[in-house]
């Protein structure tokens, strides 16, 4: 009889195995995955197993390909208002049957999109002693640098360290920021909240209300910008990079690398993302299904671990956070997509609840919507 890799971690697992103990261990080496890498690790640490994802890949080995993500090409945008009209109508349909989408000449330098993806490896790159510095799990600060926010509830770590830093409504200050990364960062936020404002101008007109609707309910006034580095996985088939999830918010705006592993669940298939020189990808969150009673979708996503690396990505995340200091803010069905035929889907909720929920659940596979939606 042949005992797989992960069937011999299983059964390590049920006899000396102490959860727990290496979670803490690792957690407090403030080294994450990369420190693992450096001091030679040529074996999946068993924290990180991800017994669901071998499951699956054994009852369902395929990713399909036969399915494309959207791209929006944003050329004429400001041209005329029968392209605008076409531009808004590619979005509405992507936002309804995908909750994806890839936008092409965003007028973001190409140039500035390289350095961000350069200053965030620059930065997991440095030595753990400047890392150490920013090593945290308060959620309440504005620069944080950790290996999964949700490392101490999950039932399986991701292959992935993570530099995270809140640029509104209450930017940190400059010093705050990692010096490697600082200036670029700064700059690439300035185009992000642009190009933000101009999505949600675009959805707020695919949903048939005011072009500035969703920007007055102030869906543009929170950005969390995170720097993922994922390094070469020595076995990648038994653990994930991102485990599959739900963003949280309103809107994520996706700078990634050419190395690729993200995949959308679509019509009940994993499908990959491939990469476009020069595009950065869009998708719709969970609290942008909430306001819009899921008119449009926020939809499963993960990324693979790989025997390459590192991928970077770099994604924009419109959204709360705790230190904002306006909890109180109420979020519910947007009244005007409402009606006798149409009746809202979820209760209201604020920005205290939200959040806690949030960071209390973790990555687990399901909505961060279902304590919020109303029984038929």
């Amino acid at each position: 009889m042949v005992v797989s890799r992960n069937e011999k971690i299983e059964q390590d697992d049920s006899s000396e195995y102490d959860r727990k103990s290496e979670v803490h261990a690792f957690d407090d080496s403030k080294t994450g995955v990369k420190g693992l890498l450096d001091a030679g690790v040529t074996k999946l640490p068993r924290i990180f197993l991800n017994n669901q994802y071998v499951s699956e890949k054994k009852s369902d080995p395929d990713v399909i390909s036969a399915f494309s993500i959207p791209v929006v090409d944003f050329e004429g945008l400001g041209n005329s208002a029968a392209q605008r009209a076409d531009i808004v109508r590619e979005i509405k349909d992507a936002c309804e049957n995908w909750g994806f989408f890839q936008v092409v000449r965003h007028e973001i330098p190409l140039s500035i999109m390289e350095k961000v993806l350069q200053g965030v490896r620059q930065f997991h790159e440095k030595d753990s002693v400047v890392k150490k510095e920013f090593y945290s799990r308060d959620i309440t600060r504005k620069v944080t640098f950790n290996s999964n926010f949700d490392l101490l509830k999950s039932s399986a770590a991701n292959w992935r360290d993570t530099l995270y830093c809140v640029m509104a409504p209450n930017p940190p200050e400059p010093e705050e920021i990692p010096e490697v990364f600082r200036d670029v960062l700064i700059e690439y936020t300035e185009y992000i909240m642009k190009l933000g404002l101009t999505l949600f101008e675009l959805l707020s007109e695919a949903l048939q209300l005011k072009s500035d609707q969703l920007k007055d309910m102030e869906c543009a006034e929170g950005l969390l910008v995170a720097g993922h580095y994922y390094p070469a996985c020595p076995e990648p088939d038994l653990t994930l990079g991102l485990s599959g999830h739900t963003d949280s918010g309103f809107l994520t705006i996706v700078l990634e690398d050419q190395i690729g592993g993200l995949q959308v669940f679509h019509k009940n298939h994993w499908v990959d993302v491939p990469f476009l020189p020069g595009a950065l990808i869009v998708n719709i969150g969970d609290l942008m299904q909430l306001i819009t009673n899921d008119k449009f979708k926020s939809v499963l996503h993960r990324v693979l671990a790989k025997n390459v690396g590192p991928r970077i990505s770099v994604p924009s995340f419109f959204r709360m956070h705790f230190q904002e200091g306006s909890e109180s803010r109420i979020y519910g069905p947007i009244k005007e997509l409402l009606s006798d035929e149409n009746p809202p889907m979820y209760r209201e909720t604020n920005r205290k609840e939200y959040v806690t929920h949030l960071y209390n659940k973790g990555l687990d596979g399901t909505s961060l919507l279902s304590p919020f939606r109303l029984q038929k």
